[in-house]
Protein backbone atom coordinates (compact mmCIF):
# COMPACT_ATOMS: atom_id res chain seq x y z
CA UNK A 1 0.00 0.00 0.00
CA UNK A 2 1.59 3.58 -0.56
CA UNK A 3 1.11 6.97 1.39
CA UNK A 4 -1.84 7.55 -1.07
CA UNK A 5 -4.16 4.60 -0.43
CA UNK A 6 -3.19 4.94 3.40
CA UNK A 7 -4.35 8.31 3.58
CA UNK A 8 -7.78 7.48 1.57
CA UNK A 9 -7.82 4.46 3.88
CA UNK A 10 -8.20 7.26 6.82
CA UNK A 11 -10.47 9.49 5.44
CA UNK A 12 -13.14 7.12 4.53
CA UNK A 13 -13.19 5.06 7.78
CA UNK A 14 -13.16 8.21 9.42
CA UNK A 15 -17.06 8.70 10.56
CA UNK A 16 -17.19 12.61 10.21
CA UNK A 17 -16.44 12.79 6.46
CA UNK A 18 -17.39 9.27 5.45
CA UNK A 19 -20.49 7.51 5.64
CA UNK A 20 -21.70 3.89 5.85
CA UNK A 21 -23.85 3.05 2.17
CA UNK A 22 -25.46 0.19 0.76
CA UNK A 23 -24.32 -0.20 -2.72
CA UNK A 24 -26.31 -2.06 -5.78
CA UNK A 25 -24.92 -2.55 -9.34
CA UNK A 26 -27.61 -1.78 -11.54
CA UNK A 27 -29.65 -0.79 -8.65
CA UNK A 28 -30.70 -4.07 -7.89
CA UNK A 29 -29.91 -7.09 -5.54
CA UNK A 30 -29.02 -7.40 -2.18
CA UNK A 31 -26.33 -4.21 -2.10
CA UNK A 32 -23.15 -4.62 -0.78
CA UNK A 33 -22.20 -2.34 2.32
CA UNK A 34 -19.27 0.19 1.40
CA UNK A 35 -18.23 3.44 2.78
CA UNK A 36 -18.42 6.71 0.73
CA UNK A 37 -18.46 10.23 1.18
CA UNK A 38 -21.03 12.36 0.31
CA UNK A 39 -21.13 15.96 -1.41
CA UNK A 40 -23.95 18.45 -2.12
CA UNK A 41 -21.92 21.34 -3.51
CA UNK A 42 -23.61 23.86 -5.71
CA UNK A 43 -23.33 24.76 -9.40
CA UNK A 44 -23.42 27.51 -11.49
CA UNK A 45 -25.04 26.47 -14.87
CA UNK A 46 -25.50 29.10 -17.83
CA UNK A 47 -27.82 29.37 -19.76
CA UNK A 48 -27.79 32.22 -22.59
CA UNK A 49 -27.25 35.18 -20.50
CA UNK A 50 -28.36 33.74 -17.45
CA UNK A 51 -26.52 31.86 -15.09
CA UNK A 52 -28.39 29.42 -12.55
CA UNK A 53 -27.65 28.08 -8.87
CA UNK A 54 -28.68 23.70 -8.66
CA UNK A 55 -27.91 21.67 -6.19
CA UNK A 56 -25.62 18.66 -6.92
CA UNK A 57 -24.97 15.74 -5.80
CA UNK A 58 -21.62 13.95 -5.84
CA UNK A 59 -20.40 10.94 -3.96
CA UNK A 60 -16.76 9.54 -3.84
CA UNK A 61 -15.84 5.80 -3.24
CA UNK A 62 -12.70 3.67 -2.82
CA UNK A 63 -12.00 1.67 -5.80
CA UNK A 64 -11.22 -1.09 -2.98
CA UNK A 65 -14.44 -1.29 -2.47
CA UNK A 66 -16.28 -1.46 -5.81
CA UNK A 67 -14.37 -2.26 -9.14
CA UNK A 68 -16.51 -1.01 -11.29
CA UNK A 69 -18.95 1.37 -11.34
CA UNK A 70 -21.73 2.26 -14.01
CA UNK A 71 -24.54 4.88 -14.17
CA UNK A 72 -27.62 3.44 -13.18
CA UNK A 73 -26.20 1.73 -9.90
CA UNK A 74 -27.45 2.96 -7.00
CA UNK A 75 -26.03 3.70 -3.15
CA UNK A 76 -28.33 3.75 -0.03
CA UNK A 77 -27.22 6.74 2.62
CA UNK A 78 -29.36 7.05 5.85
CA UNK A 79 -32.72 5.77 4.12
CA UNK A 80 -32.07 7.84 0.63
CA UNK A 81 -31.63 6.27 -2.89
CA UNK A 82 -29.05 8.13 -4.97
CA UNK A 83 -28.76 6.67 -8.20
CA UNK A 84 -25.46 7.45 -10.48
CA UNK A 85 -26.55 9.61 -13.60
CA UNK A 86 -23.42 10.01 -15.35
CA UNK A 87 -20.10 8.02 -16.41
CA UNK A 88 -17.98 7.26 -13.54
CA UNK A 89 -14.60 9.36 -13.18
CA UNK A 90 -11.30 7.97 -11.38
CA UNK A 91 -8.94 9.83 -9.38
CA UNK A 92 -5.20 10.23 -10.68
CA UNK A 93 -4.20 7.86 -8.67
CA UNK A 94 -6.95 5.12 -9.89
CA UNK A 95 -7.93 4.77 -5.85
CA UNK A 96 -11.36 6.74 -5.90
CA UNK A 97 -14.23 6.91 -7.74
CA UNK A 98 -16.28 10.50 -8.31
CA UNK A 99 -19.65 10.12 -9.59
CA UNK A 100 -22.61 12.73 -9.60
CA UNK A 101 -25.83 11.18 -8.33
CA UNK A 102 -29.29 11.99 -7.98
CA UNK A 103 -31.84 11.47 -5.37
CA UNK A 104 -34.76 8.66 -6.24
CA UNK A 105 -37.73 9.85 -5.37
Amino acid sequence: MNAFAAADDILFTDPHLSMPALYRAGGTGDGVPVRVILRTPDRIANFGDGRFVTDSVLIDLRISEVAELARGDTFEVDGTLYEIRSEPVRDAARLIWAAEARVLP
